[in-house]
């Protein structure tokens, strides 16, 4: 009687921890987040425009592509765009490719030539302001080379957030990697790595180009004031992603999201 038992207990281990396993490798997947034909899973927000409202066309699907476009413009006139992914996230993995094509539309400031980025831990921008210009979350930065001066990539930027590096309080808005940024139209590969609050890592083209923690809301910047009034943390562990559109034309494509288990 009692092998029968212990075989009966040894099959159900067995079953559990096959299981397991194919829940974990389903979890561990790259999954693609956005489909190459239209915006779905995706909604803007521009300064000055409510959530939802594509200003001018800007975000386009083509070709596979995510595009900013800002063939439509005259001017930009402060209408800075992001636009969000729709699941809220914590521990992640995002990837993608981009590559920065043509010039800046007029009126856009000199330093958004060839620059882009991916917001993460943003709130959702059904809550945001209607005339918030920088996004109050933590920015893993996308730039391009110009051809005259030293620029790099995959730098951190800190809109109304501060981070921790090597244990210090970063105040500064940017910190810059040390990967040159690409002065031609080539396609270039960044990834994030998300772990909460507790570590993020960007990476370009493979290569681990920045590595930092804690973000947080500064508390003298008024939209960071009243998110934390409203019930936010001031340590940031979740919230949306979002892909920025500053006043240079930009592609993204290949945009795939990996859930990572606590």
């Amino acid at each position: 009687m009692k092998k029968p038992k212990k075989l009966f207990y040894t099959i159900v281990m067995m079953v559990f921890i096959f299981t397991s396993s194919c829940n974990q490798k389903k979890d561990s997947e790259w999954i693609p987040i956005f489909n190459g034909k239209d915006l779905t899973g995706w909604s803007p927000k521009f300064t000055g425009e409510a959530y939802r409202i594509n200003y001018l066309n800007t975000f386009q699907a083509k070709d596979g592509k995510l595009i900013v476009s800002y063939d439509d413009y005259d001017n930009f006139d402060n209408n800075f765009g992001h636009i969000f992914y729709k699941e809220k996230l914590s521990h992640y993995k995002l990837r993608l490719a981009y590559r920065f094509l043509g010039e800046s539309v007029p009126g856009s400031p000199d330093w958004a030539y060839k620059n882009s980025g991916i917001k993460y831990h943003s709130p959702h921008p059904s809550e945001l302001p209607i005339d918030q210009t920088l996004l109050v979350a933590v920015e893993a930065q996308i730039l391009g080379g110009d051809g005259k001066t030293e620029r790099f990539t995959g730098n951190v930027c800190t809109a109304g957030t501060h981070i921790v590096m090597n244990d210090s309080l970063i105040t500064q808005h940017c910190t810059n990697s040390n990967y040159p940024a690409i002065n031609d139209s080539s396609w270039v590969k960044m990834e994030i790595e998300v772990y909460g609050s507790e570590k993020i890592i960007h990476k370009i083209n493979g290569q681990v180009v920045m590595q930092y923690s804690k973000p947080q809301y500064d508390s003298t910047d008024k939209f960071a004031r009243e998110l934390m009034k409203n019930g936010y943390p001031k340590i940031i562990s979740e919230g949306y992603i979002a892909l920025q559109a500053e006043g240079h034309p930009i592609e993204f494509k290949n945009i795939e999201l990996m859930k990572i288990n606590k």
